[in-house]
Order: C-alpha cells, then structure tokens, then sequence
C-alpha cells in the first residue's frame, strides 16, 4: 500500500472514533438533568404530564389536579422535580 493511502485510511478511522465517542456522550449527557441526575422518563424532564381527566373529557379540559394548567397535572414518578433519585433502603437479612 501506498504511505499517502495508509495515512488517508488511519485519519478516516480517526475520525469515524471521535464521532462515536461523541455521540456517545451526547446521548449520554441528553438523559442527564441539571446537576447530573437522570431526567424523569415518565415526563421527560418536564415535571408535568397529560391529566387523566382529558381521558373522559368532551372538549373541555379542567379539574382540581390540573387546576387551570391545561389539562397538565403534576408527574407522579418525580412529583414535578423533573428528576428521578434512586431511594436507597436497606434490608436487613439473618443468617440461618
């Protein structure tokens, strides 16, 4: 083979990896909320999500829950912090 073409395929597949890597970790970084906790996937970092009151609704949208916001109504996966924490508990186990 040709220098030139070695050194023309080495930087294509250079460049290939660093795209990779940079998708990556924008895909990576695009589930991440403010301080790098994981966004809520139920409301996908929105804190709201549809009412169940637009559900049976004939057009009009309201209720107490949504009460004015358009038929939106607080994320009860993440209770409209927009981000999801892991709860830690501890089990306790006995030895037999």
């Amino acid at each position: 083979m040709n220098p030139i073409m070695l050194t023309q395929v080495a930087t294509g597949l250079s460049v290939l990896a660093g795209a990779t890597l940079v998708k990556q970790v924008m895909d990576e970084s695009s589930m991440l909320g403010p301080g790098g906790a994981p966004r809520c996937h139920n409301c996908n970092g929105s804190g709201k999500v549809t009412c169940i009151c637009t559900r049976w609704s004939d057009g009009d949208v309201g209720c107490r829950t949504c009460s004015g916001s358009g038929g939106r109504m607080m994320c009860s996966n993440c209770r409209g912090t927009r981000m999801v924490r892991p709860i830690y508990v501890r089990v306790p186990a006995s030895r037999r």
